[in-house]
């Protein structure tokens, strides 16, 4: 799996994704956005430690799935929760929100 990471421009993000991963990445890429919510929901409630959880779990997932960015946005994510970073949590929701907006997987 390969990906053009280059979207600072708002252009689509291009991820190359084996046909084999047809049937789980939609879901995959569906349940981060759940995690966002549930993560700015714990955010509001001062509960570092499920954003801490969420993070460290993307930070291990999305290079399984070939998603390297979600992996450096989780372990930001991560590393912000461990120091109760509030504005950098929230960064990382909005890096993690324009990512899933612009992503797009071509499986071959």
């Amino acid at each position: 799996m390969t990906q053009n990471n280059d979207a600072s421009n708002g252009e689509k993000i291009l991820v190359r994704a084996d046909p084999d991963l047809a049937d789980l990445i939609p879901g995959f890429l569906a349940n981060r956005l759940k995690d966002i919510a549930t993560m700015q929901d714990a955010l509001a409630r001062g509960d570092f430690e499920a954003v801490r959880i969420l993070g460290h779990s993307m930070k291990g997932a999305g290079g399984g799935y070939g998603f390297d960015a979600i992996t450096e946005i989780g372990a930001a994510l991560e590393q912000a929760a461990k120091g109760k970073d509030s504005g950098s949590i929230g960064k990382g929701l909005l890096d993690l929100f324009a990512y899933l907006d612009r992503v797009e997987v071509i499986y071959d």
